[in-house]
């Protein structure tokens, strides 16, 4: 495959640019002040069929860090409303986002978008910038998302600056460009709907349909029927539901799942106060602006079922029948409930399900909570947990990333309550012998490839943002490599997998970006 040696002579397809002006409204970014390319992505720019060699040019980082439009592209930013911590909020929109086009890559057309890059007509009294440590943190937590195989927006590069940014203290401007197929979300219907508008509706809806959904096409005439719109609110139910069910089993916490920050696709979209947990808590908050808990990790699934319901109200204006569109989201939770059981069946290796298995589960998830185990090694380590393994204790430290040592117990030593730990791997014990002793190695290969041994821990996106800021991008590098292959132990990097310092407890993100 050739790839391009410069932006200028990648296809370009702005297929939202030609929706009615309704839809956006098209102005120019705001340039930072001495943009210095802190990192690209070789992996993102392949999907656009751009060599790495483009990042040396001065056109890639004027074009990424807002000084000149993409060369054949269309800037603008899009409008949207939505819902707000359950609160409708109105009209929204691309508050501090500029989408430059669209890119026409090897195996598809992706939408470049910078966040961070100035004013918009949607800013509402926000200053249209984005702040070095949160385009650190999203930068890379789309890396960590696509190593886990979790879909997500993708991100290209990041950009420094030395223009001041004023949050809970003054900061530093930085601009992340960031990939997807589209940046439609929920809001972008719900916009509509509170229009009364339900031409603008049919639009949208027939838009993505077309170039994302063809599957839920079924009228002949050309004109969309109302079956179609439902089909297609079907589809997005069930790729939202499988999107919780990955959420939920690496321990993903969004922070903000507002009808306006989820993907109509079915990606993880808008990285502002995420995180991966630590210690277990079912009901972990990540976000220090979420007092009320609306989007602890235990209720993702019920809010992202509540955000739907929404779309369908939206959908209910080009839509007449309301039964059928109840229906479509009643396949939510059996969506949702299959995709946890086929998840958890890989993290646990078992290879059939088998009846008990479902208790089996949840008695781990019990003892994971009570005892705010490591979310993370527990899983990993369970693979070679006492009495499930005869691995060598060479095998051991390498597959567990040195996170033991022969005088530690796999598993059992990371909870408080160790009788407790032990009690439920007796179970387990018992659970795996009837898979029989030569699946042994599949039950472990299996764990190993499911269960990752580097996330993206909040103190070490930490430690990234402060060399950052300090011009030095190492720690950036050196945690992309690692969570572009988080399930494979990488020598040199013992540090990463390990349990966190003391201090990370401290660390708080908000919705302050």
């Amino acid at each position: 495959m050739t790839l391009y040696k410069t932006l200028s002579n990648v296809p370009k397809v702005n297929s939202f640019a030609a929706l009615p002006e309704d839809f956006y409204t098209r102005l120019p970014t705001t340039p930072l002040t001495n943009p210095r390319l802190l990192h690209a992505s070789a992996d993102s720019a392949a999907l656009l069929g751009l060599s790495p060699e483009v990042f040396d040019q001065a056109e890639f980082l004027d074009v990424i860090s807002g000084r000149l439009a993409l060369p054949g592209g269309d800037t603008l930013a899009a409008v949207y409303s939505g819902h707000q911590f359950g609160v409708w909020a109105g009209q929204l929109g691309d508050g501090r986002a500029h989408l430059l086009g669209g890119l026409k890559g090897p195996n598809g057309v992706w939408e470049l978008q910078l966040k961070g890059a100035g004013k918009t007509p949607y800013s509402r009294m926000g200053d249209g910038r984005a702040v070095l440590r949160s385009s650190v943190r999203e930068y890379l937590a789309s890396h960590a998302m696509e190593g886990l195989g979790i879909p997500t927006t993708r991100a290209l590069s990041l950009v420094s600056s030395s223009d001041p940014v004023r949050r809970e203290t003054m900061e530093s401007a930085a601009v992340v460009a960031r990939m997807a197929p589209s940046f439609v979300r929920f809001g972008s219907f719900q916009h509509w709907a509170a229009k009364q508008r339900p031409d603008l509706m049919r639009i949208l809806a027939d838009y993505i349909i077309d170039h994302f959904y063809p599957e839920c096409r079924q009228s002949e005439s050309g004109q969309s029927a109302e079956s179609d719109y439902v089909h297609f609110l079907e589809c997005v139910v069930k790729r939202t539901a499988e999107l919780m069910a990955d959420w939920q089993v690496v321990g993903f916490c969004h922070g903000v799942m507002n009808t306006d920050n989820m993907s109509i696709i079915g990606l993880t979209l808008d990285y502002g106060p995420f995180g991966f947990m630590d210690a277990f808590d079912a009901a972990h908050i990540c976000n220090h602006t979420d007092s009320q808990g609306r989007y602890a990790w235990h209720a993702q699934p019920s809010v992202a079922h509540w955000n739907l319901y929404q779309l369908a109200n939206s959908l209910h204006l080009i839509v007449e029948d309301a039964d059928a569109l109840r229906q479509a989201l009643d396949q939510f939770e059996p969506t949702f409930l299959s995709s946890m059981q086929k998840r958890m069946m890989n993290k646990l290796g078992l290879l059939q399900w088998r009846e008990g298995d479902q208790l089996l589960i949840d008695d781990l998830w019990s003892v994971m909570h009570h005892n705010h185990a490591d979310f993370s090694l527990s899983f990993r380590q369970l693979a070679h947990a006492e009495g499930v393994t005869n691995a060598s204790q060479g095998v051991i430290e390498h597959d567990l990333g040195h996170t033991v040592r022969s005088s530690i117990k796999p598993f059992v030593d990371l909870f408080i309550d160790r009788e407790a730990a032990q009690a439920w791997l007796n179970q387990y014990v018992l659970r795996i012998k009837l898979q029989g002793i030569n699946m042994q190695q599949e039950r472990i290969n299996l764990m190993l490839a499911s269960n990752p041994l580097y996330v993206l821990r909040n103190h070490l996106a930490q430690k990234a943002i402060e060399s950052a800021a300090l011009g030095d991008s190492s720690e950036i590098e050196k945690l992309v490599n690692l969570l572009s292959k988080p399930f494979k132990f990488q020598s040199g990097a013992e540090e990463y997998a390990c349990l966190p310092p003391a201090w990370a407890s401290k660390i708080e993100v908000s919705c302050s970006s």
